[in-house]
């Protein structure tokens, strides 16, 4: 969608709505902690006057954009959770959902880490941790019925489990920030979850 090709006149919520679209946009190609309401109002072909109508500040712009990756990435884990057949297709399916998620929206990932770092404990910053413990609760889940259903191992610590998903992620983010390549995570991506699989399912 082209941000600057909308009409000025747009009802409030469809306005705060393209406002986060310009965001993520920005955030794919720059660091999220130099991106200014300016440049924000500039994408929009707005003025930062037109911008703080809808936004009493720019916390509450990054607070929204954090709602917005939200909302959206826990729907499409939902999604692939429920369309699976057991807890571990469940959990190969979120993995690559995730990394669907990253390659549509590459600036999330520098968001997250950015909000994560701050010093104060802003909302966008609050936000991001609930969405943390949201993901990490629906990953505990599917590893605990695993074990209830013998595709995993019961030794398996599931908090270390929850953490070995998110790190294999997180590293394959990296490795794309780093090379610039975002969508060879979609071809890197299923070795990956095959040594995590390997590392946690039940051998009987």
């Amino acid at each position: 969608m082209d941000i600057r090709a909308k009409p000025r006149n747009l009802p409030a919520d469809e306005r705060r709505a393209v406002t986060v679209e310009a965001v993520i946009e920005l955030t794919a190609e720059q660091n999220p902690g130099d991106i200014t309401t300016a440049a924000i109002a500039k994408r929009m072909n707005l003025t930062q006057g037109a911008l703080f109508r809808h936004f009493p500040s720019k916390d509450a712009i990054w607070q929204a954009v954090m709602e917005w990756v939200a909302e959206r990435l826990l729907q499409r884990v939902d999604r692939a959770m429920q369309g699976a057949a057991s807890p571990l297709l469940a959990l190969e399916a979120v993995f690559m959902t995730h990394i669907e998620f990253v390659v549509a929206h590459p600036g999330v990932p520098r968001l997250l880490f950015g909000e994560l770092q701050r010093a104060d404990d802003t909302p966008a910053k609050r936000m991001t941790r609930t969405l943390l413990g949201s993901y990490r609760q629906r990953l505990s889940g599917l590893i605990e019925a695993g074990k209830a259903g013998g595709e995993v191992a019961r030794e398996v610590d599931t908090a270390a489990a929850v953490v070995a998903f998110i790190g294999s992620i997180q590293g394959l983010v990296m490795q794309s920030l780093l090379s610039g390549k975002v969508k060879q995570m979609r071809a890197d991506a299923p070795g990956a979850f095959a040594i995590y699989r390997r590392g946690i399912r039940s051998l009987k």
